[in-house]
């Protein structure tokens, strides 16, 4: 079975069978790095793709500003919830079954905002330049580009190797800032790229969060 395919099912499965509360990273609560992006006018709303969207709460935070919003997942349960979240919160958002890994033929157009959230570490280095090159067809000229993901300074999961068990069975690859330079310079624009701290529902992590402009 292939990395893909695990995480795949791994997620198919926590969304099935785990009360949404219960999910770690579930939470209204966004994270400040993503809020302020649009609190301070760096992105306004535009056509938009989260990819990685999960029970799509940035989506429908998102939608609820006025951003016209494509999500994409690939476990089906997640996006369920997500229809039901944005049902819940009266926004309009489109949410699709779909695999990062394989190219997204589901999604024809382009966008001017595409981001992925705590996405990047479930994705293994190997994978990594294929996905951003669907990432690169996916964005209009110019258009903007966040990424955000674990980084190798982080004491999550008890553990300072680069892979990472965590206790709902996932693994993770928590990557460097020389890793994310190198596999987004060839691509992009890079307005930022710094390890930030990040809250979340059990706690704080640092992520490194990249901000970039596309060709």
């Amino acid at each position: 079975m292939t990395q893909d395919r695990m995480t795949q099912d791994w997620m198919e499965q926590i969304y099935r069978e785990m009360p949404p509360g219960d999910i770690p990273w579930n939470t209204q609560a966004l994270p400040k790095p993503f809020v302020e992006l649009v609190e301070s006018g760096e992105v306004t709303p535009c056509t938009t793709i989260d990819l990685g969207c999960g029970a799509g709460n940035h989506a429908v935070w998102l939608a609820g500003r006025g951003f016209n919003v494509t999500g994409v997942d690939f476990a089906p349960s997640a996006i369920e919830l997500a229809r039901e979240n944005a049902e819940n919160q009266g926004v309009s958002c489109r949410f699709l079954v779909a695999d990062l890994l394989g190219g997204l033929p589901e999604v024809a157009e382009t966008f001017a905002f595409a981001y992925d959230w705590a996405v990047l570490h479930h994705i293994f280095p190997e994978a990594r330049p294929q996905y951003v090159e669907t990432v690169c067809r996916l964005l209009e000229p110019g258009g903007k580009y966040l990424s955000a993901c674990f980084s190798e300074e982080d004491a999550g999961f008890g553990s300072t190797e680069k892979y990472r068990k965590t206790p709902l069975g996932t693994v993770l690859y928590f990557s460097s800032l020389d890793e994310l330079r190198s596999l987004f310079e060839p691509h992009f624009t890079i307005a930022r790229l710094a390890t930030v701290q990040v809250e979340g529902k059990t706690g704080g992590h640092l992520m490194n969060c990249a901000w970039m402009r596309g060709p």
